[in-house]
């Protein structure tokens, strides 16, 4: 036994310390992950609450389990905040990922060999919208909707043409390369015609729709919105459900029982938290993500890289689209970056068929724009990186660059947090002592 003891505080030694390196590299990074976020410490204190310990299985006032009344209110709060911010006649807020929440709104929606409209993944749709995943557990036939890829963008007149001809069930729309508002008028004028419904799969943009920037589905004829809430959503993760009453039943028992039993409690205290938060700063921090991923393609453009739709801003939300297959490919560009402690992925293309060394890089701003990095930085970014890839510098010497600008940068904005001085977001504070347990 007490080689297992020394053992296993070997094993929980390490465990801490690579969360500790973890914290020390995002300290002097910079994160650019465009399907990433950093919560405020005020959400993370709801996050390692007694929350995490309990069930709450039901509804708010109709738990299967006794010990909820603190958990109904703030559930309660959750859901109502979530429809004042998104101006939603109905939330759920039980889905525990976004993967969770589509599977459940196709559950919802849709019957077994119904088809369904939804983007590629080479053309920026997400996994979970393909075949191969959430629509082949229904045994769904999946069409893809036709993809302008000088636009970036759903090609409004085609899929018009298409929804009317195949007759779809339902038409997905968003996606995961997401640079250009949804011609979601469009796709909701030709659902009607065939009785079908339409889903806008929000995940990426939520925080944009929250602060009033991107674009508005719901008023825009979406029947549904859903999303995780942790990419320009600067909550934990997790999901979301947005609907009309008259989905109310069907997307809820979709849920609950159907593919959520407890719902990550904390994670709803967490989003709360979040959803205040943006109440308060959503508007300033969409405006500031926006105009810095404006900011930061520019500046790319200007260095020599190739970047999308230089004919039309370059991108309307917090991601950039790179083109690097003439610098080696999204791979061995992302991995030469991360050296640098750029922080960026690789990422399929239209014209890639294959995910290994896709042509392109993606690039988010959502979690700079956070810490207070506004154009300034963005112009010094850009720089960096054509230092890495064209100029094909010491890597060494961009990395103390890197970290030097890092330094600035270690609050989170935009949050309650900033009324708390020396608030360092990226700090690990957890500091434990195996040593100190009593046998």
């Amino acid at each position: 036994m007490r080689e297992l003891e020394v053992e296993m505080k070997r094993a929980v030694e390490r465990v801490f310390s690579a969360v500790e390196r973890h914290h020390e590299l995002f300290k002097n990074a910079l994160p650019m992950i465009a399907s990433e976020n950093i919560t405020s410490v005020a959400v993370r204190n709801m996050l390692i609450s007694d929350f995490s310990h309990r069930y709450a299985e039901g509804d708010v006032g109709r738990r299967f389990y006794q010990g909820c009344a603190f958990i109904d209110e703030v559930e309660a709060i959750a859901i109502d905040l979530a429809k004042r911010l998104f101006s939603a006649e109905h939330v759920n807020l039980k889905p525990t990922s976004g993967v969770n929440a589509n599977i459940a709104v196709i559950l919802a929606l849709t019957d077994v060999g119904d088809r369904i409209m939804a983007l590629s993944v080479p053309d920026g749709g997400h996994i979970s919208h393909s075949k191969f995943s959430a629509p082949q557990i229904r045994g769904l036939h999946v069409d893809n909707l036709p993809f302008d890829s000088t636009e970036m963008n759903i090609d409004a007149a085609r899929m018009h043409e298409d929804i009317i001809e195949k007759k779809p069930r339902m038409i997905l729309l968003g996606a995961s390369l997401f640079l250009f508002p949804h011609p979601v008028r469009e796709a909701a004028e030709a659902a009607r015609e065939v009785g079908a419904r339409v889903v806008y799969d929000g995940s990426h943009v939520l925080g944009l729709i929250a602060g009033r920037r991107f674009q508005d589905p719901l008023r825009e004829g979406a029947d549904v919105i859903v999303s995780s809430t942790h990419k320009t959503f600067p909550g934990p993760q997790g999901a979301l459900i947005l609907c009309g009453e008259d989905l109310r039943s069907r997307i809820d028992m979709a849920v609950f029982p159907g593919t959520v039993s407890n719902h990550h409690l904390h994670h709803v205290a967490g989003l709360a938290v979040a959803i205040a938060e943006m109440m308060c700063f959503g508007e300033a921090y969409a405006s500031q993500t926006i105009a810095n991923a404006k900011a930061l393609a520019r500046h790319l453009h200007e260095n020599g890289f190739n970047v999308l739709c230089a004919h039309k801003g370059f991108t309307a939300s917090h991601q950039v689209a790179v083109d690097v297959s003439e610098l080696g490919g999204g791979s061995y560009v992302a991995m030469k970056l991360e050296k640098a402690n750029i922080i960026v992925n690789k990422n399929m293309l239209p014209s890639d068929r294959t995910p290994e060394n896709p042509s392109g890089i993606r690039i988010g701003v959502q979690e700079l724009t956070r810490i207070g990095m506004k154009e300034r930085e963005m112009a010094e970014i850009a720089a960096m990186m054509r230092r890495v890839i064209i100029d094909e510098e010491n890597i060494d010497k961009v990395k103390k660059d890197v970290s030097a600008l890092r330094e600035g940068f270690q609050h989170v904005h935009f949050s309650f947090d900033a009324v708390q001085n020396g608030v360092n977001a990226y700090d690990f504070p957890v500091h434990f002592n195996i040593d100190a347990f009593q046998h």
